[in-house]
C-alpha cells in the first residue's frame, strides 16, 4: 500500500537533544531522506538549548519542542508538560521514543491521547552508572506493555532496554542504523586536504568518533595510543619503527577536559588531535588509518559501521554487539586484554591496501536510502513487513 495523502503525515521524534549523537544522526539521516510531501518529521527535545541539527529541521519544514528533562522530583510536572503537549497536539500519527529512559511515562500518554502509533526505540545496550542508572532500568521494568512497537538497533540494545524475553519471542523490531553509504566511499584527494588541514600529512593516524562519555571509554583508548607510540619494532623493523603515530578524536561531550588531563599525564597530549564536533565527519574518515573503538557498551555504533563504509581497518572491543560486523575489515578484542596487546594487533595489521567497502556496506542493509522507504511505508500502515 503506498502513500497518497494531500499532506504529509507527521511523526514526533522524542530526543534528549539535537546534538551530533548517534540516536540524533541517524534519525537526521532518516529525515533527509523522506519524502517530505509524505512524511515530516517533528521532534521533542528535553533541553531549552539549540541544538546542532535545529536551523536544518526547521529548513526541512520539522517543528522543535521542548520540554523538562526528567529529575524524578518533578515526576509530576513532568507528565503534566505531556498532557498539556498533546493536548494540544493530535497531528501526529506515530510517536517514536528514542529516549526510553521515560518512554514508560510518555508513551502511554500520547495513546491516551489518540496516537495511533507508539514506539519505543532502543539505541544503547548499556545504561549510566550509579543511581542514574539504576532508575533507568526501573522506568523501563515494563515499557515492553506501554508501547505499541519495539525498534532496536541490536540483539544487546534490545535486551537491554526491553529484556530477553521480549527479544527471544520475536517481539522486537530489529533496524539497523543505516548511513548514507555513498557519503563514506574512500578519497583520497578528501584524505589529502583534511590532513593538510590538521597538520598529520605524513604520520599514520588512529581515529575515533564518539561523545566522550563513559560509555565510549576514551581513557582505555588513550592507554592503547600511548602503548602504540611506546612500542618497540621486532628485530629487523626498525624502519617501522620511526613511524609516527597520531590519535584524531572527533566528538564532545562531558568528560573532554578529564581525557585531555589524562593526556598530559600520559605525556601524549601533543600527538592528539581534539576536533570537536564535524557535520561533514565523513571527510575525516578519509584523513584516518586505522579505527579504534574500545566501548563498554553500545547500541550498534553508526561510526563502525561509517569507518568500515570508508575502507577503514576496525579494532573494537568484544562488547559491542555483533550485528556491527558487515565486513572483514573488522576485529574484536576483549577489554580484559592489556592496551599493549591492542597496540600489538594494531601494529601487526597496520599495513593495508585500503578501498571502499560503501557497496558491501550497503548490500549489508545499512542503507538509509532503502531504510526510508521502508519507514515511509511503515508509518502510513502502521503495521511493519
Amino acid at each position: 500500500m503506498g502513500i497518497n495523502m494531500e499532506t504529509p503525515i507527521r511523526i514526533l521524534h522524542v530526543l534528549g537533544g539535537t546534538n551530533l549523537g548517534g540516536a540524533e544522526s541517524r534519525t537526521m539521516d532518516l529525515y533527509r531522506h523522506m519524502d517530505k510531501s509524505m512524511v515530516q518529521f517533528d521532534f521533542l527535545v528535553h533541553t531549552d538549548k539549540e541544538g546542532y541539527f535545529d536551523k536544518e529541521i526547521e529548513e526541512l519544514g520539522g517543528h522543535i519542542y521542548r520540554v523538562s528533562r526528567f529529575r524524578v522530583y518533578n515526576y509530576f510536572s513532568y507528565v503534566r508538560q505531556w498532557k498539556r503537549f498533546f493536548k494540544v497536539h493530535h497531528e501526529y500519527r506515530a510517536v517514536q521514543g528514542h529516549m526510553t529512559s521515560t518512554a514508560a511515562i510518555y508513551l502511554p500518554i500520547a495513546k491516551k491521547a489518540g496516537i495511533s502509533v507508539t514506539i519505543a526505540h532502543a539505541r544503547s545496550a548499556g545504561v549510566d552508572r550509579g543511581i542514574k542508572g539504576a532508575l533507568t532500568r526501573y522506568l523501563r521494568r515494563n515499557l515492553p506493555e506501554k508501547t505499541d512497537f519495539m525498534f532496536t538497533c541490536s540483539r544487546l540494545a534490545g535486551i537491554s532496554v526491553f529484556g530477553k524475553k521480549a527479544v527471544e519471542e520475536g517481539k522486537t523490531v530489529f533496524l539497523p542504523n543505516a548511513i548514507d553509504c555513498g557519503n563514506f566511499a574512500y578519497n583520497p584527494e578528501m584524505r589529502k586536504k583534511i590532513r593538510e588541514e590538521l597538520g598529520i600529512a605524513d604520520q599514520y593516524v588512529i581515529g575515533h568518533v564518539g561523545r566522550f562519555h563513559y560509555a565510549k571509554n576514551h581513557e582505555y583508548l588513550l592507554r592503547v595510543f600511548a602503548a602504540l607510540c611506546q612500542a618497540k619494532a621486532d628485530a629487523g623493523d626498525h624502519h617501522k619503527a620511526r613511524i609516527e603515530y597520531r590519535l584524531l578524536l572527533l566528538g564532545e561531550g562531558e568528560r573532554m577536559e578529564l581525557v585531555r588531563q589524562q593526556a598530559k599525564d600520559l605525556g601524549i597530549e601533543e600527538l592528539i588531535c581534539f576536533a570537536g564536533n564535524k557535520g561533514n565527519v565523513y571527510d575525516y574518515y578519509q584523513a584516518m588509518d586505522y579505527f579504534v573503538y574500545p566501548s563498554r557498551y553500545e547500541g550498534l555504533p553508526g561510526t563502525v559501521v561509517e569507518a568500515q563504509a570508508s575502507g577503514l581497518r576496525c579494532l573494537i572491543s568484544d562488547s559491542i554487539c555483533e550485528e556491527v560486523g558487515i565486513t572483514d575489515l573488522l576485529h574484536t578484542m576483549s577489554l580484559e586484554k592489556t592496551p599493549k596487546e591492542w597496540a600489538d594487533y594494531i601494529i601487526k595489521t597496520r599495513d593495508y591496501d585500503r578501498v571502499s567497502y560503501w557497496e558491501e556496506v550497503k548490500k549489508a542493509g545499512f542503507d538509509v536510502t532503502a531504510q526510508a522507504g521502508k519507514m515511509m511505508e511503515f508509518y502510513e500502515t502502521g503495521n511493519w513487513v
